[in-house]
């Protein structure tokens, strides 16, 4: 038998780099809706087509995430492919371990010209310490 929940979500401020704000905060709203309490019960409720449909879609974008993360973190390409390659739905992966000098040359390389400036200042200024 399905359970209503309640799900909430808001759109939060955003503010440039001046500090004015580009987008005010709007809710929070929230929609009372029926939860399966089985994947049987999904399945009928929204077909099964539709229930993994949106399963692989929300895997995926885990595994995006997971990918975005090692890349800052430092992580080569084989490491991410070598941990992620196994990876089951619905299981946990363990984060790899973090390369301080390749994370930040992967974010170095990810900077802008002004970014980049400021982390090169902001080492003079530890070396100097």
């Amino acid at each position: 038998m399905a359970i209503k929940k309640s799900v909430q979500a808001v759109v939060p401020e955003r503010k440039d780099a001046e500090g004015k704000v580009t987008q005010a905060k709007i809710g929070p709203v929230v929609a009372d809706v029926d939860y399966p309490e089985t994947f049987e019960e999904a399945k009928t409720m929204f077909g099964e087509e539709a229930v993994l449909s949106n399963a692989f879609a929300n895997w995926r974008v885990t595994l995006q995430a997971n990918i975005r993360g090692a890349l800052k973190r430092g992580e080569a390409p084989a490491e991410i492919q070598a941990r992620l390659g196994a990876a089951k739905m619905g299981v946990a992966s363990t984060g790899g371990k973090v390369d301080a000098e390749a994370a930040f040359k992967a974010k170095f390389m990810q900077a802008t010209p002004q970014e980049r400036k400021a982390m090169i200042a902001k080492l003079r200024e530890l070396a100097s310490e």
